[in-house]
């Protein structure tokens, strides 16, 4: 029998400025992936200055919003609520297709065509760095089960890494992210997209939201998406040490991390005007 609920998803961004100033188009990722689990029930979106907006489907099918602000102003203000209807899956390991249930194993010659773009790493230089970081996970001449491998890849970046939140543009090297022994959730993403791919699967990043312990108020959340024969583009929350499940919500995927920023753009004014910004998410059930 599946099981179904329905999550509300309240977010918020707005930079504020000393003054007003010009803003050029700005580019915002916010409205969920719908699929096989996933339905978007009701949206709405209220943004300051008033703007125009209209929407396209990127290369990996994202749905990205164009927003053309039509006045200057002294704060730029983005909400949205929308609600979400989600199905339970049914469980990763039991759709992996026979010949991948053990790692390594080949992709056919179909997905490898494919997949090219997913298995060449973001940061090549990283890979001795990788080798020596995964030799307790995996030796090379090993079987071991796919499921169990990628599992384990999820809680060594959980038991060896202390989460920080960090506000700052971009991710790290992967190599920073295990010599600190601390990160983001867009670090860890990161790191198990790279770790992955050093394996030779095929992984991509992934932006959304989380729901919470209720009470508690969050930002977006990142994660990671490996190729699995049978399953398919599956999802690893290595911050939290889960599967991704029904508490997820993706909105946008990438190869690479900088390709699904929840909202980038520009503006034009004194360079002393900005004056800074908040951000606020709730994910909630309805």
């Amino acid at each position: 029998m599946t099981n179904t609920k329905t999550l509300r998803i309240i977010h918020l961004t707005q930079y504020n400025y000393f003054q007003p100033v010009s803003f050029g188009t700005h580019y915002a990722m916010m409205r969920p992936r719908e699929g096989h689990n996933v339905r978007i029930v009701k949206s709405n979106v209220e943004l300051e200055p008033s703007a125009s907006v209209r929407w396209r489907d990127d290369i990996e099918n994202n749905s990205v919003a164009i927003i053309d602000f039509e006045q200057p102003a002294t704060r730029l203000r983005l909400l949205t609520e929308i609600d979400v209807e989600l199905n339970d899956d049914i469980p990763f390991e039991c759709l992996i297709d026979p010949s991948a249930k053990h790692y390594p194993f080949q992709y056919s010659p179909e997905e490898q065509v494919s997949l090219v773009p997913y298995r060449i790493p973001s940061y090549p230089y990283e890979g001795p760095e990788l080798h020596r970081w995964l030799s307790d996970l995996y030796q090379p001449g090993q079987s071991v089960e796919t499921f169990d491998l990628l599992n384990r890849l999820n809680t060594h970046i959980f038991d060896s890494l202390k989460y920080t939140m960090r506000f700052d543009h971009g991710v790290q090297l992967p190599h920073e992210t295990i010599s600190l022994g601390s990160g983001s959730c867009r670090d860890y993403a990161v790191l198990m997209m790279e770790a992955a791919r050093f394996w030779g699967f095929g992984a991509r990043f992934v932006t959304g939201y989380i729901q919470m312990s209720e009470g508690q108020h969050g930002a977006t959340h990142a994660w990671t998406e490996i190729y699995v024969p049978g399953a398919g583009w599956h999802g690893f929350d290595p911050t939290n040490n889960k599967r991704v499940g029904a508490e997820h919500i993706a909105v946008g995927v990438s190869r690479e991390q900088e390709q699904a920023a929840p909202l980038k753009g520009s503006w034009s004014g004194p360079s002393n005007a900005f004056k800074g910004m908040e951000v606020s998410v709730q994910v909630v059930e309805v």
